[in-house]
């Protein structure tokens, strides 16, 4: 009976225990339902009122709305009838001036017949005079016209020969004289020394071990010299020197710096050479631009484009007749500033033009353009006053000249050509047929540069391994020798050397 007692016991208290907890689940369930219940009456009436709280705002807004667009309909109506009364206004002061317009016609149209009436008063009055004059003097009108006419013609005949006879006198007596005093002045005021160019450049080595080592191994350093510079380097017998040759000086000059650079540095080897080829180059394009301004501050020229400058300063690379073209051109810019000052013309464009006459020559051009051109092509594009540009234009006679610097640019050219010992007629021969050996290799098609070496002995030619083949450049090589034969005039013989390269770079990072 004890064991059922404290069997049934526990089963009776676990029985209640979870009826007590259903009872109370069921007691939150139904408040929770009561409260949510709730919430939702609260929910709806809220939802009412803000509903008719916005209904109220949109009639507000409606009516601001209204009000708002008929308050500008007002505006713009008050704003056309105010536009309305001012053209009505203006169209009665119109009318006002018309009516004012037409008085005044009419006053003129009465006032213009009263002038037609007084003229042919006038014009019967001068027909009587004119017949009374006739009458007394026995001469028709057209027969006093006429020898009053030649009475005057034959006095100012007269006169002019006599004032001509005059002049032509005095101009005879002082013209040839003070001609000869202005360049005698100008040409003893004017020093300048004569600089003959040459086409070779010496370079001193420290010691003859030096020249195997320009040389290179089987010759590569020397080649890459000659390559990369376009020039002839000679190595003979002569003890620590070697020798720079081409008739380029700008080249010449180039080669110079660059193996006096090498040799002072002691690492000769192809890279090293095509490094310092580059650097020496620009260095003589900065060097041309600093001469060019260092002549226009000498001669106090200003306000020149760096183009103009440039052009100026490749002059001091280039020769004429054996004389150096910017020696000259300075020569020249300093006689015509002279000259204008004492003729009374302007010696600011007398400078500028000498100065410039000759800048064509140092601009290089494929074409047949001459130096004439292409120096008035650049004035031109550097915006140089037009009397300038008549100074290049005109100094060789090739236009007209159209002011009077012109004409004294082209008198200081020939007082500085014809001084002796300025020019040299063979040094510029030579030059030419150096430069037409090299027109004529440059005309073909693929090839890149051509340079006249071994004083004009050799012709190098290098080619576009791209566009020309082997056999394409056995072809042209034959095609430039050919040419030569039948073109040019020249002693011996000429050797054409055609190179064609395929240089492939890659670097390891």
């Amino acid at each position: 009976m004890e064991l059922v007692l404290w069997i049934v016991l526990p089963l009776a208290g676990l029985l209640l225990g979870w009826l007590l907890r259903w009872l109370y689940a069921r007691f939150q369930l139904s408040a929770t339902e009561q409260r949510a219940e709730r919430l939702k009456r609260d929910a709806v009436k809220e939802a009412e009122a803000l509903k008719k709280e916005l209904i109220l705002e949109t009639k507000d807004e409606l009516l601001n709305e209204r009000n708002e667009q008929e308050k500008a309909f007002r505006e713009e109506r008050l704003e056309l009838q105010r536009f309305e009364k001012r053209l009505l206004q203006k169209e009665e002061n119109l009318d006002q001036k018309l009516a004012g317009v037409e008085r005044q016609q009419g006053a003129f149209a009465e006032r213009e017949r009263e002038i037609e009436r007084r003229e042919k008063v006038v014009a019967e009055q001068e027909v009587t005079a004119k017949n009374e004059l006739e009458r007394i003097s026995g001469l028709t009108a057209d027969d006093a016209r006429r020898q009053l006419i030649e009475t005057l013609e034959n006095d100012a005949r007269k006169e002019a020969q006599s004032l001509v006879n005059k002049i032509e006198q005095e101009a005879t007596v002082t013209a040839d004289r003070r001609g000869r005093e202005i360049l005698v002045s100008t040409i003893q005021r004017m020093a300048s020394e004569v600089n003959a160019e040459v086409t070779v450049a010496s370079v001193a080595l420290p010691n003859d071990e030096m020249k195997g080592r320009i040389i290179g191994r089987e010759g590569r350093n020397i080649r890459t010299l000659e390559t990369l510079t376009g020039v002839d380097i000679i190595i003979d017998d002569t003890p620590e020197a070697v020798v720079v040759s081409c008739f380029d000086p700008v080249r010449k000059e180039i080669a110079r710096r660059s193996l006096e650079r090498l040799i002072t540095d002691g690492r000769i080897h192809p890279t090293r050479i095509e490094e310092v080829v580059q650097k020496i180059t620009q260095e003589v394009s900065q060097s041309i631009y600093d001469e060019g301004e260092k002549v226009l501050f000498e001669l106090g020229l200003h306000q020149m484009k760096p183009e103009g400058v440039r052009g100026i300063g490749r002059l001091q690379y280039r020769t004429s007749y054996g004389q150096n073209v910017l020696q000259h051109s300075k020569e020249v810019a300093i006689l015509a500033g002279m000259l204008a000052a004492e003729l009374g013309a302007d010696p600011t464009i007398a400078r500028r033009g000498g100065l410039l006459h000759d800048v064509g020559k140092g601009i290089e051009s494929d074409g047949d353009t001459n130096h004439v051109e292409l120096g008035v092509e650049l004035v031109k594009r550097i915006d140089e006053d037009d009397r300038v540009v008549n100074c290049l234009a005109a100094h060789h006679g090739d236009v007209p000249h159209s002011c009077i610097e012109s004409v004294i640019v082209q008198i200081a050219d020939a007082l500085s050509a014809s001084r002796p010992g300025a020019r040299r007629e063979t040094l510029d021969n030579y030059i030419k047929r150096l430069e037409n050996l090299e027109k004529i290799a440059e005309d073909f098609s693929g090839v890149e540069k051509a340079y006249a070496i071994q004083a004009g002995r050799e012709l190098r030619i290098m080619v576009n391994h791209e566009q020309v083949s082997d056999d394409g450049a056995k072809e042209i090589a034959k095609e430039i020798a050919r040419r030569i034969e039948t073109q040019l005039r020249y002693p011996g013989r000429i050797k054409v050397t055609m190179i064609r390269e395929t240089r492939i770079v890659e670097y390891a990072r």
